[in-house]
Formats: structure tokens, C-alpha cells, sequence
């Protein structure tokens, strides 16, 4: 930022906003319809079969875990080993951190399976890559249970499929969340508890949230002590040209009743539809309430104006919340269903289809996918702040016979200080459970957005974020203005709106 307060709910003028814009728009335009695969599985291409894997060591591709350099998903990596090594197995898994942002993970990914460059056992695919990979014949195909054994939400389980058949198991899930400021709204602007209630509850619409941000633009204006002092604009969100971008193009389009592709993921939109969806986008992101730096970040760059004060609402994930709340704590943090569409992301685990690797490879890699992404693997992303891929994970313990699962804590913490997490099931997995600590009751989830499933989007993953978000806090478990709507359960809330 420049040096100086610019004046709430202003943009800078460019002679090159209108070529500018057209530049996102064909970026939007190119992304979606690249998204979708074609054509009919077949042999992995290049010569990724050509080299062959041996030893007893599984590798992992995947981004970065967002849940800190010894997050939640190297601590069940790691719980595996353990388990393995009680059983006197030889094998072991370990994880590859691919850089970048999601779209280069992406074409890394590709390079290396076509190529046989990097021997990878098991890939962390986005929801909108499994078709591109089962098509090309780089992933395997994998028995039904892998996503539909009664407890996987039906649209998790959708992106796990390609022309029919299995090539995924869903790891986590993911949609769209508003996040606002309640000390903007409420403290500042004087937004009465009706509309905050209705907020937090989804009956709010763009329309209802420019009113909002019109109310905060004037507070902001007038306003004279240092509650305000690091306010810009209104909102921000991820339009950097990357697939954030894409994201926040296929909610407007959706919202406005604009479909890009069919079913089988075939381009159909026409010159009118492009035209209607472009006309959403654009009230949405070219108006003085969006952020003028909104349009080179990321993740990353998004959360960290928003927690510094810099907008009064911001568009991100459920990951987003631990961070932001352990920066502002309840009385200043609130978490809504974004108004319209919300696009459906997440990651899939998916087994290499490299012809060279031996029978018993390929078993145990499809055990360690079945473990990581099993009832109580899930209920330990849930906790960590992922979306949830089950049913399960978010009710709580209904038999005896369940079994309880520990989730392994971090390194150099007790035990008994591991977030929450307990298997829900009555029909626990025959594979045994990770690590445990105390159970935890989720409380009843707010009404959710409407998701578009599957649609290009990224992930906490594995996501677009070319740096990682500080290491989130604590879970809180306070509830909302409203009195029922929590405020602490934001991917409970996405996981329940999945089972639709």
C-alpha cells in the first residue's frame, strides 16, 4: 500500500481497467473450460511406465497442509508408519510437498506421471483434476467402497468419479464461505442483530450485502478514531489471474443460472450466457467496494488484509477460520454462507497407474488411500479445520460400539492437548483406527450455500496459496448473535450442504 489512508469505498481510476478486465475475464473463460477432461480412460501416456518402483516406501504427492508445517496430515502419514511398524510391515510412507501455487502443482503433477520422472505412489488430486488424470490413464481405477460406502456425502463421492467409474477416494472437501467483521458491522456501522442474524444464516443476497457495505463505505468515511484506520474498501477476495480467479467467476455465473459445461463436462455456454454470467461477475468484483489489491492476491494476501482490518468482509475458505479467529475472537469474527452459488472444492487421494509398479505396491498404496481417508482419518481433517468428506464426521457417537479414535497430536505436544476427534459410525472400518484423544460434540450446523459440484476451484490443500497461512489457534465453540447458528463450525457447515 501506498503511503496514506485512501478514502473508503474509492477506486483508483486506470485508462487500463477496461483492457484489464477483459484479461480476467478470458483467464476466467479459459480456466473453466480447461478444467474438464475428455475422451475415454486409456494407457498412461509418455513413458510413465517405463521405470520401475521398488522398495517398501510409499511417496505422496501433495501440496502444502495448511494446518502448519506438522499438520494434521503428516501426523496420520505418520500414524500410519507407526502402525506398520507395530505390525513388523516393511513399508512406510512419506510425503512429497509440491511448490507452488495450484495450477503448477497441477502441471508438475502431469509432467512427472507422463514422464516417469518421479516415482509417485499416491497423488493428492484436486476434485477438478480427477477426470483430466483418469482420462490420460495416470490414476487407477479404484474399487466402489472408495467412494460410496454409505457414509461419503453424494457430492464428495461425484468428484471421485470419471465416465462411471471409481479413480478417487475423497480426502476433503470444501466450499466458499463469507467471513465479516462484526466490529465493522455492529460496532461501527450500527447493523442491527436482525440483519447480522440473517447473515449468518444465508437469507442474505448481493444485493443485501451492497447495502451492507455501502453502510460500513459511510461509517468509514465518517468516522474519526482508530477503530477504522486501517479500513480500504469493503470487501476482497481472490481475482488474481490463477484459478482463484476461476472460482469467483464460476460462483457469479452459477448465481446469475450461467452452466459453462454439461454433465459430461462438455463446453455448452453460448455469447448470450457468457454475456449474462460476465454482467454478475462484473457488479460483483468492478464496484468501489472490492479492494483494489483484491485483483493480484491469493489466499494468502486476502486473509491477511482481512485480518488486518483492511476489509470489512473477505471470501475464503473453512480453513481460513481458526486463523482469523484466533486474530479477532468472536466479539470481532463472523463466518456466514456466501450469498448465491458456492463452488465445491477439495482433494481426492488417487493411486499412480504406472504399469511397473509390482501387485503388493498397489495394494498397500490403496490401503494407506483407505486409511487416510476412512471415518476417523476424517474426523481428524475435520477438527484440524478441513471440510469433512463424510456423514459421520460431523454427528456424534450413537453406539457402543463404536469405536474411538485418538488423532495424533503434534510433535512436542501432550496427547491428551490433540484436537478432538472420535469415529461415528456404527460400522467402524476393519482397518485400525488412528490415533485418539477426548470425543467432541459438534454443535447443529446454520443453513449452507448452494454448492456447484464438481466446478474448478482449489483446495486448502494442496491450494493456490503460494505462502502458507500463520499456524491456526484454538477451536472455539461459542455461538452466534443469533443464539443457534455456530460460529465455530464453518466446515461442519460445508460438509453437511454436500449430502444434498
Amino acid at each position: 500500500m501506498s503511503g496514506g489512508r485512501r478514502r473508503a469505498g474509492t477506486v483508483r481510476s486506470s485508462p487500463r481497467g477496461p483492457v484489464r478486465f477483459l484479461v480476467w475475464c478470458a483467464a476466467l473463460l479459459l480456466s473453466a473450460t480447461g478444467c474438464f477432461g475428455g475422451g475415454e480412460p486409456g494407457p498412461p501416456t509418455g513413458t510413465a511406465s517405463a521405470r520401475p518402483v521398488t522398495g517398501t516406501q510409499l511417496v505422496i504427492a501433495t501440496g502444502v497442509d495448511v494446518t502448519g508445517k506438522n499438520g494434521v496430515r503428516k501426523r496420520l502419514v505418520d500414524a500410519w508408519n507407526d502402525l506398520q511398524e507395530k505390525q513388523n510391515s516393511p513399508w512406510r510412507a512419506r510425503a512429497v510437498i509440491l511448490p507452488g501455487s495450484a495450477d503448477l502443482q497441477r502441471s508438475q503433477l502431469l509432467a512427472a506421471l507422463q514422464s516417469g520422472s518421479a516415482a509417485y505412489d499416491i497423488v493428492n488430486l484436486d476434485v477438478t483434476w480427477v477426470p483430466e488424470f483418469a482420462a490420460a490413464g495416470l490414476v487407477r481405477e479404484l474399487p466402489e467402497s472408495f467412494a460410496d460406502d454409505g457414509d461419503i456425502l453424494a457430492k464428495a463421492s461425484a468428484t471421485a468419479r470419471w465416465k462411471g467409474k471409481v479413480y478417487a477416494a475423497p480426502y476433503n472437501s470444501d466450499v466458499g464461505l463469507l467471513y465479516y467483521r462484526r466490529d465493522y458491522l455492529a460496532g461501527g456501522a450500527g447493523v442491527d442483530e436482525r440483519k447480522l442474524d440473517a447473515l449468518a444464516r444465508g437469507r442474505t443476497t448481493w444485493d443485501d450485502l451492497a447495502s451492507l457495505m455501502d453502510a460500513v463505505d459511510a461509517w468509514a468515511r465518517a468516522d474519526k478514531s482508530d477503530r477504522s484506520k486501517n479500513y480500504r474498501s469493503a470487501w476482497t477476495s481472490q481475482l488474481s489471474p490463477y484459478e482463484g480467479l476461476t472460482v469467483n467467476g464460476v460462483e457469479a455465473f452459477t448465481a446469475a443460472g450461467v452452466r459453462l459445461t454439461d454433465e459430461d463436462g462438455t463446453y455448452t455456454a453460448s455469447p448470450r450466457t457468457l454475456e449474462k454470467g460476465v454482467t454478475e461477475f462484473r457488479r460483483r468484483v468492478a464496484s468501489a467496494h472490492t479492494y483494489e489489491d483484491a485483483f493480484a492476491s491469493d489466499e494468502a494476501g486476502t486473509l491477511k488484509d482481512f485480518a488486518e482490518g483492511r476489509t470489512a468482509f473477505l471470501r475464503h475458505w473453512p480453513y481460513a477460520y481458526r486463523t482469523l479467529h484466533a486474530a479477532l475472537g468472536d466479539d470481532r469474527l463472523g463466518v456466514a454462507p456466501l450469498p448465491g452459488a458456492a463452488v465445491l472444492g477439495g482433494q481426492n487421494l488417487a493411486v499412480s497407474a504406472g504399469a511397473a509398479m509390482p501387485e503388493e505396491r498397489v495394494r498397500k498404496a490403496r490401503e494407506l488411500v483407505a486409511y487416510l481417508t476412512g471415518r476417523t482419518s476424517e474426523r481428524c481433517l475435520l477438527d484440524a479445520g478441513f471440510a469433512a468428506t463424510r456423514a459421520s464426521s460431523t454427528r456424534t457417537r450413537t453406539s457402543p460400539a463404536t469405536t474411538g479414535a485418538r488423532c495424533p497430536a503434534r510433535p512436542g505436544r501432550p496427547r491428551a492437548a490433540a484436537a478432538t476427534c472420535r469415529a461415528t459410525s456404527p460400522a467402524a472400518p476393519a482397518t485400525p483406527a488412528t490415533p485418539s484423544c477426548p470425543p467432541w460434540r459438534p454443535p447443529p450446523c446454520a443453513p449452507a450455500p448452494r454448492c456447484t459440484a464438481p466446478s474448478p476451484t482449489r483446495s486448502p490443500r494442496n491450494s493456490p496459496r503460494s505462502t502458507p497461512p500463520p499456524r491456526p489457534g484454538p477451536r472455539p465453540t461459542r455461538t452466534s448473535p443469533g443464539g443457534s447458528t455456530p460460529r465455530s463450525a464453518p466446515s461442519c457447515r460445508a460438509a453437511e450442504r454436500l449430502s444434498g
